[in-house]
C-alpha cells in the first residue's frame, strides 16, 4: 500500500514540483520514498512494505528505460500471472506485484487491467508512446486524481498532491458541492476542487499528446440469476466468500482484522481465523456507555475464533478530530470515519494489514432505506392528498426527540418518499435529512446558483437506478450504491483513515468475484420481506453465534443532535457568524443562521445539515486559505468548541 504522484510537462520548474506532491503523501507510505525524474515525465512514490520487502522499490522502470511505474494496492492473483507471463519467457528482477503489472502492460497495454484482481491505482509512463496510463480498480478501493492545463499533466492518491503540483489553484467546485451537499458524496469525476478531477472507479485514462480520454473496463451484471435453492446459494456463497478471504491474505506480513461485533466483519474474521495456522490479530473499540459499547459482541467471535484480540475503550471528541480528518480526507468528514481513524490507529501499532467486512451492506442490502421503500409501497395505500395535507401536519407535529433514527424523523420520512415514486423516490432518500434540491435553493445565495446553472442531484442516482439490464427493484438500489456511495463515501472513507497511520485496509467482500457473484443472487434472497441481508445472514449463521445474528443493526454514531443543542451550540452559531460559505458569497448566511436557530429551538432536527456545514467551515479554511490542522482546531476552540473535550466515540461496522 502506498502513495503515488506525478508530471508530465515541458517545464523544468513543474518537475521539480515533484518532492512536494509526494511530501504531501507521506503518511500513506512510511516505509520508503522513490523519485524518477526523465523529462518530460517524473514521478514519485511513497511506500508501505507488504510484499517483496527487499527489493520491490519503486518507480520501477523495465530494461531499456522505456516503460516506467508507480504503483499503489496489492493484487491477489499476482502470483499466477507471474508464472503465466515467465511460461512466455518473461524473465523478472522483483518478487512484487508491481513488476508483474509493469511486464503484463508491455504485454497487453491498458488492458491489462482486465487481468488484475484486486484493489489498485496506478500510473505508467511510457516513453515509447509519449503516453501516461492512469487506472483504477473495479469498485474505488484505491483513489486516483488528476489535472490537465495547456503546461501539463499531474495526478496523485490524493487532491492533496495534485494541488502540490502548482498546476492548479485551489478553487471550490460549485457543481460538485451543490451535489455533495445532496448526497454526503462527491458524485462521478468531480471533485471539491475547481480543475482537479476523480479517476472513476473501473475506469483507465490514457493522456497523449496533451490530450485524456477515459475508457471503462468492467461493469456489474445483473443478469443471469443463480436458479438454486436459497440453502444452495448459501452454500455457494460461503465458498465463494471463503476463497476470496484466502486471497486477500496474500502479503510478506502478517494480517489481522477489524472486529466491530456486526455481522459483516464478525464472518470476515470467522473465515480469516478458520484458515489460519496462528492466531489472528483482531482489532476493536469501544466506549463506556453500555448502551453503545458493541465491544462484548466483538469479545464472542474473538474468544470463538481464539483470536490475538485487541481492544480499547476510547474517549475521543469527534470535534477536536474534525481538522486532521479533513485534512486527510481532502473533502468534509463522515462520523463513521471517526471510529476507523481511532481503531486504524491503534492497529497500525501492530500490523500493516487489515480485512474489514465493508460491502456488505451494499451487496446484501443491508440498509433500512431498502426495506423502508417497500414500507413506502404499502403507505402509499392511503390517498394521496390525505398524504399531502392531513398526513403531512400530523408528521409536520410529532415533537422530534433528536434521538438516532427518531420516530418523528421516520414518520416524515415515509410521508415525505410516498409523494414520490421509484427511482426518485431513492434519490429523494438519500437527501431527505441533508439538502433537497428545494433546501439548496435557499441555503446557496442567488449568485452561486447563477454561477451553478440547473444541475439536479437526482440526476446523479437516477442514470443507475435506471441502467440498462438492472430489473429487479432491490438490485436497482443495490447496483445505485455500489455505483456511488461505495466507492464515492465508504471506500474514500475507509482508505484515508487508514492510510492516514500508514495501515492497509482489505475488504474480501469487494472482490469483483464476490461482487459478480452477488449480483447474480435474486433480489428477494437479499432483501427477504423485511429482513435484511437474508442470505448472508444465512451463510453467518455456520460461522457466528446465533444471537450476534438475530440483533439489531447498531452501526456508529455520535449524539450530534443533542450536542448542538447543548455545548456546541456555541460553536453553530460562531460556525454562522464567521462563515467563509456566506463571505466568499456561495452560501445565505441568514438560512445558515435559520437552520441553526430552527435546531437550537427544538422546531427541527437540523444535525446533519449542520454537520456538513461546520465541516465545510473547517474544509475551506484548510485547503483555500492554507490553515494548518492546528490552525483549524484553535479556530474551533475560539469560536466555542472548547467544551467538548470529553465527549466520547464507538465504533462498529
Amino acid at each position: 500500500m502506498c502513495g503515488v504522484a506525478g508530471i508530465v510537462s515541458q517545464d523544468p520548474g513543474l518537475l521539480d514540483r515533484l518532492g512536494d506532491m509526494i511530501r504531501s503523501i507521506r503518511h500513506r507510505g512510511p516505509d520508503d520514498e522513490g523519485r524518477l525524474v526523465a523529462p518530460p515525465v517524473a514521478l514519485g512514490h511513497r511506500r508501505l512494505s507488504i510484499i517483496d520487502l527487499e527489493s520491490g522499490r519503486q518507480p520501477l522502470s523495465n530494461e531499456d528505460g522505456t516503460v516506467h511505474i508507480v504503483y499503489n494496492g496489492e493484487i491477489y492473483n499476482f502470483p499466477q500471472l507471474r508464472r503465466e507471463l515467465e511460461g512466455q519467457g518473461v524473465t523478472f528482477r522483483t518478487r512484487s506485484d508491481t513488476e508483474v503489472v509493469l511486464r503484463l502492460y508491455e504485454r497487453d497495454g491498458a488492458r491489462c487491467v482486465e487481468r488484475l484482481r484486486g484493489m489498485f491505482a496506478f500510473g505508467i509512463w511510457d516513453a515509447r508512446a509519449r503516453r501516461l496510463v492512469l487506472a483504477r480498480d473495479r469498485i474505488g478501493q484505491k483513489p486516483m486524481f488528476w489535472a490537465a492545463t495547456p503546461r501539463g499533466f499531474a495526478f496523485g492518491s490524493e487532491v492533496k498532491a495534485v494541488l502540490a503540483s502548482g498546476l492548479v489553484e485551489p478553487g471550490v467546485d460549485l457543481e460538485a458541492l451543490w451535489h455533495y451537499v445532496s448526497l454526503r458524496f462527491i458524485p462521478d469525476e468531480m471533485t471539491l476542487f475547481r480543475g482537479v478531477r476523480k479517476l472513476p472507479a473501473a475506469h483507465v485514462l490514457i493522456y497523449e499528446e496533451g490530450r485524456a480520454r477515459l475508457e471503462r473496463y468492467w461493469e456489474i451484471s445483473y443478469r443471469d440469476k443463480l436458479r438454486g435453492g436459497e440453502a444452495e446459494v448459501a452454500e455457494e456463497l460461503d465458498g465463494v466468500l471463503t476463497e476470496s478471504v484466502r486471497a486477500h491474505t496474500l502479503a510478506d506480513v502478517p494480517v489481522g482484522a477489524f472486529l466491530s461485533g456486526g455481522i459483516d466483519s464478525s464472518l470476515m474474521t470467522a473465515l480469516l481465523a478458520t484458515g489460519s495456522p496462528q492466531a489472528v490479530p483482531t482489532f476493536s473499540i469501544g466506549v463506556e456507555e453500555q448502551d453503545w459499547n458493541e465491544l462484548p459482541w466483538a469479545r464472542q467471535v474473538a474468544e470463538a475464533y481464539r483470536t490475538d484480540h485487541h481492544e480499547w475503550v476510547v474517549r475521543a471528541d469527534l470535534v477536536r478530530l474534525l481538522p486532521r480528518m479533513i485534512w486527510h480526507m481532502d473533502e468534509p468528514a463522515d462520523p463513521f470515519g471517526a471510529g476507523v481513524f481511532l481503531v486504524s490507529e491503534r492497529a497500525a501499532r501492530s500490523v500493516k494489514v487489515v480485512l474489514t467486512g465493508d460491502g456488505g451492506d451494499e451487496l446484501f442490502a443491508g440498509y433500512d432505506r431498502f426495506a423502508g421503500q417497500q414500507l413506502v409501497e404499502l403507505y402509499c395505500l392511503l390517498p394521496e392528498f390525505l398524504r399531502r395535507t392531513v398526513m403531512h401536519r400530523i408528521a409536520g407535529a410529532i415533537p422530534d426527540s433528536y434521538g438516532y433514527k427518531s420516530f418523528a424523523q421516520k414518520v416524515r420520512w415515509l410521508n415525505d418518499l410516498s409523494l414520490t415514486n421509484r427511482g426518485d423516490r431513492y434519490a429523494r432518500s438519500l437527501s431527505f435529512l441533508r439538502f433537497t434540491e428545494e433546501a439548496k435553493a435557499r441555503l446557496f445565495s442567488d449568485a452561486a446558483r447563477a454561477r451553478i446553472g440547473p444541475p439536479d442531484s437526482r440526476e446523479k442516482v437516477l442514470r443507475y437506478f435506471n441502467a440498462e439490464g438492472v430489473d429487479d427493484l432491490v438490485d436497482r438500489m443495490l447496483h445505485t450504491d455500489c455505483m456511488t456511495r461505495l466507492p464515492d463515501h465508504l471506500l474514500l472513507i475507509v482508505d484515508r483513515m487508514a492510510m492516514a497511520h500508514g495501515l492497509e485496509a482489505r475488504p474480501p467482500m469487494l472482490d469483483h468475484h464476490v461482487i459478480e457473484f452477488a449480483a447474480r443472487i435474486p433480489g428477494r434472497m437479499k432483501l427477504k420481506g423485511r429482513k435484511l441481508k437474508h442470505i448472508l445472514k444465512t451463510v453467518a449463521a455456520r460461522h457466528l453465534p446465533a444471537p450476534l445474528i438475530n440483533r439489531p443493526k447498531q452501526g456508529f454514531g455520535f449524539p450530534l443532535a443533542a450536542w448542538m443543542r447543548g455545548e456546541l451550540r456555541g460553536l453553530m452559531e460562531g460556525m454562522v457568524a464567521d462563515s467563509r460559505m456566506a463571505e466568499s458569497g456561495i452560501f445565505d448566511r441568514a438560512e445558515m443562521s435559520r437552520l441553526v436557530s430552527e435546531h437550537v429551538s427544538g422546531a427541527a432536527d437540523n444535525n446533519f445539515r449542520l454537520w456538513i456545514l461546520l465541516n465545510l467551515e473547517i474544509w475551506h479554511r484548510i485547503f483555500l486559505e492554507g490553515w494548518s490542522p492546528d490552525q483549524a482546531l484553535e479556530w474551533l476552540e475560539r469560536t466555542g468548541g472548547q467544551g467538548h473535550a470529553s465527549r466520547h466515540a464507538h465504533a462498529g461496522r
